[in-house]
Formats: C-alpha cells, structure tokens, sequence
C-alpha cells in the first residue's frame, strides 16, 4: 500500500458576488442614464429664462453679463434710485415749508401768534397751545374758552387733508396732589390729549388722521425750574405730518 496521502476534494469556488456585482453596476448604469437626462437643456426654456433675466438687466447681452456690465448696471440703477428718492425726499420738504409759510401768514392774520405758536422741524408742522388756553388748572376737561383756540388749529387741519395730525398732551414735573383724580402728570396728559382728539372728531375731523399721545413731564421746552418755566412746558402740541422720506 502506498503511503502518499490522497489529495482532499477542491471546494466549489464561490460566486455569489458577482449577482451583488452585477446589481450594483446595473444601479450606477441607471444613475448615469438620468444624470444624461436632466441635463439636457431646453433650447426654448432657456431662452425664456435668459430674455427674462436680459430685461432685468437692461437688455443686457450674455457676453456683457460676463464681462461685468451686469454690476455695472446695478450699480447706475442703484445710484439712480437713490437719487430719485432724495428728489423725491427735497419736494416733499419744500411743500411742507410752503405749507408751514402759510400756516404763519394765517395765525398772524388772525393775531394769535402769541396763543398759537407754530414751528417747522424735519418735515413736521408742530403747532403748540398753553394747557391755561384749554384748561382749567389741574382738570383734564376742556374749558368754554378753548373753542376760540381750538377753531384755529381747526381750521388749519381743515386745509391740510392730506396730513395726519398727533396731539401730544405735556405737564411740568410738579407731584399730584394727595386724593387728585390723577395718578401721575402722565395720565393727566394723556387725558387732556383724548379730550382734546375727541372735540376735533366732533367738529368734523376724520378720526382715521388723529391719534392722541400723553407725554406728561417728558420732552420740556424749558427747565423746570421756576413758575413762569413750568407754564410753558404744560402744553398741547399738534404735529402735522406727511409722509416724508428719512
């Protein structure tokens, strides 16, 4: 008998890769093939694009577009605009200084200049009463002798339709007496604003124009610190306004 080992049996190869192999390749075939598709363009979408793209320009070329006229464009349209509006901002001012002129010529003619004063700052009309020419001292209610002052400013948001009209009520620093009706100067201020919003409505003024503002002892034309000072920072002021560019 021999003594040489028989050879073992060769295992069958395995092969079941190749059906993962060829799943994969078949993906990426497919993949390929729609990369291929979507990236077709469309002769007539693109031209629609650009000429939509061309006017926004200017009318610009695609070789203009990529030389840098584009940013040039933009830059002459922005510049443009900007131009425009301050135009636009200077006419608006010069309406309001002739609108602010006459305002003057009619106080004066009515010779209430010292009851009525009248200011022009950036566009707005501020037109000022003493809160003695509309109320009694420490009262948020109209007096009979506020009709007269009233009328005037009436009249001149009567001529002036086209503005909106903020009343600002004002008050000194000085305390509220114990037990007064009134919290604090700003409730107070707020009150003879509202009362004061509420007769101009009554007297024909769209209420859509008028809005009403307590301010109480904030924003004082004068120190408070003396009685005549302290006069002059109770007020009522009627801010004229349109709109005006900033």
């Amino acid at each position: 008998m021999s003594n040489i080992p028989e050879p073992e049996p060769e295992e069958p190869e395995d092969t079941s890769w190749l059906a993962t192999y060829g799943d994969m390749v078949t993906l990426l075939l497919v993949f390929f093939v729609l990369l291929v598709s979507m990236s077709t363009v469309e002769v007539k979408r693109f031209q629609s694009v650009f000429g939509s793209m061309r006017m926004a320009f200017g009318g610009l070329t695609a070789s203009e577009i990529a030389g840098g006229q584009m940013q040039a464009n933009i830059n002459n349209q922005s510049q443009q605009s900007v131009q425009d509006l301050m135009r636009i901002r200077q006419e608006l001012l010069k309406n309001q200084e002739n609108v602010f002129n006459a305002i003057q010529s009619y106080l004066s003619k009515k010779n209430v200049e010292g009851e009525v004063g009248a200011v022009l700052d950036e566009g707005t009309i501020t037109l000022t009463i003493g809160d003695s020419l509309l109320f009694a001292p420490g009262s948020e209610e109209l007096s009979p002798e506020a009709d007269e002052q009233l009328k005037t400013v009436l009249d001149v948001i009567e001529s002036n339709r086209e503005m909106t009209v903020n009343i600002k009520g004002y008050t000194d620093d000085s305390a509220i007496p114990e037990g007064a009706r009134f919290k604090n100067n700003w409730e107070l201020s707020a009150l003879r604003a509202v009362n004061v919003l509420r007769w101009l409505v009554e007297h024909g003024i769209d209420p859509l124009r008028v809005t009403a503002t307590g301010m109480g002892d904030l924003n004082p034309r004068f120190p408070n610190d003396s009685p005549e000072n302290r006069a002059k920072n109770r007020r009522v002021e009627f801010c004229l306004e349109r709109q005006v560019l900033k």
